[in-house]
């Protein structure tokens, strides 16, 4: 049997641009039971966590070509961050969840570059947002209201909520461009 040579991440994110299958195994192998065990601490439900980093690394393969990574374990873990993050939004045991641990919230702080020019670059876009439209997106993704919460607090319809933040959404998306990576996660 041939041993597989080590290399180092940027190695493998150069090979992997180039559609190297054995280098995005060398990948996933260094990098998912961390990001499951960290998935794991916040939900504590095997099949939540085991899509949320199943997902991420199948964007990571069907997006390769166009990667632009640094520190390609900063990457992977912001990504799982957010994708955590709109999976409890979405949970049906969101409560649960934020209780079970104060630092949960915690968790999600990071200082990465990634995760600084994310959030940079929502809050510019956020700031171009007519005022409902600003007001609706920051209580949906800051103050994790649901559709409903929104228009009960805003004394609007559910559907205007939904409207509101489907345009939004749209935009910010087109916004984000060059870092569509992110665009999955919003």
């Amino acid at each position: 049997m041939q041993a597989i040579p080590s290399f180092t991440d940027q190695e493998l994110i150069a090979l992997l641009k180039e559609g190297d299958r054995a280098a995005f195994n060398q990948v996933y192998n260094r990098h998912a039971e961390p990001l499951y065990r960290f998935a794991y601490n916040i939900l504590k439900d095997q099949d939540e966590c085991t899509d949320a980093v199943q997902d991420v690394f199948i964007w990571l393969w069907n997006n390769r070509e166009k990667l632009e990574i640094a520190e390609l374990k900063g990457y992977l873990s912001a990504a799982v961050k957010y994708k955590l993050a709109r999976v409890i939004q979405s949970s049906k045991r969101k409560a649960e969840i934020l209780a079970a641990g104060p630092g949960i919230k915690d968790s999600f702080v990071d200082d990465s570059l990634e995760v600084k020019e994310l959030k940079n670059a929502i809050n510019q876009f956020i700031e171009t947002l007519p005022p409902r439209a600003r007001e609706i997106f920051q209580l949906s993704r800051n103050e994790y209201l649901s559709n409903k919460e929104i228009a009960a607090k805003l004394d609007i319809s559910e559907k205007t909520v939904e409207n509101q933040m489907t345009i939004s959404l749209k935009k910010l998306k087109v916004t984000l461009g060059k870092m569509s990576f992110w665009s999955v996660f919003i």
